[in-house]
């Protein structure tokens, strides 16, 4: 995929464009010295990082205030939020949260050079306070279903959403989570892979 096509598949402005571009170009320079994200996975940027992240934006409520991303890496899917509220023109801030040191360091330069209204915090997941009041909570390569519910079940309480990116072996997740939890769910397919995008809410621990 090219970034024009890129551009043409989500409709972004050439602005959103130019910042996606400017993201990659951090993330190849700074890749040279400190490993964010596999190599050879930046060949494919704009359809497997970009998009991948950015087909969200479909399932982000419009009056969402405050999203937390859990173990954010790169910025996936958090960068491609922020750039994509932005771009709707919504007022709404991205919490960025990933405990290696580095992966903050890489995430507050792009917030800076971007100018995007977005944080990224160099704190454990668990350590969160639910009392911020998350309207939306997101996951990407971050941990099996069932222990990352552990982690967003009380920042889900108030009534909000948790968009979670899954692979193939989804159903199975389910089922060991099950054994621990009770939730509703609803299973979107992904744009990109044969993957899904899970929305899960009313998240409670099996008594």
């Amino acid at each position: 995929m090219t970034p024009a096509t890129f551009a043409e598949t989500t409709g972004v402005s050439r602005g959103t464009l130019d910042a996606f571009e400017r993201w990659r170009q951090l993330l190849v320079e700074t890749g040279a010295h400190t490993n964010l994200v596999s190599r050879n996975t930046l060949d494919s940027f704009w359809e497997r990082h970009a998009l991948d992240s950015y087909q969200l934006m479909e399932h982000v409520p419009h009056d969402a205030r405050l999203i937390a991303d859990l173990g954010a890496g790169a910025g996936f899917p958090g960068i491609a939020l922020a750039l994509g509220l932005r771009e709707r023109g919504q007022t709404a801030r991205v919490v960025m949260i990933d405990s290696v040191g580095k992966k903050g360091a890489f995430l507050r330069k792009v917030i800076g050079e971007l100018g995007l209204d977005a944080e990224a915090r160099s704190i454990r997941v668990e350590t969160l306070d639910p009392a911020e009041g998350f309207d939306l909570v997101t996951a990407r390569a971050f941990a099996p279903l069932n222990k990352l519910l552990g982690y967003a079940a009380p920042l889900l309480k108030n009534g909000a959403d948790g968009l979670f990116f899954k692979g193939r072996h989804y159903r199975d997740e389910l089922t060991e989570a099950r054994k621990s939890w009770t939730f509703d769910h609803e299973v979107i397919p992904s744009q990109t892979s044969d993957g899904v995008i899970l929305r899960i809410n009313e998240v409670e621990r099996v008594r």
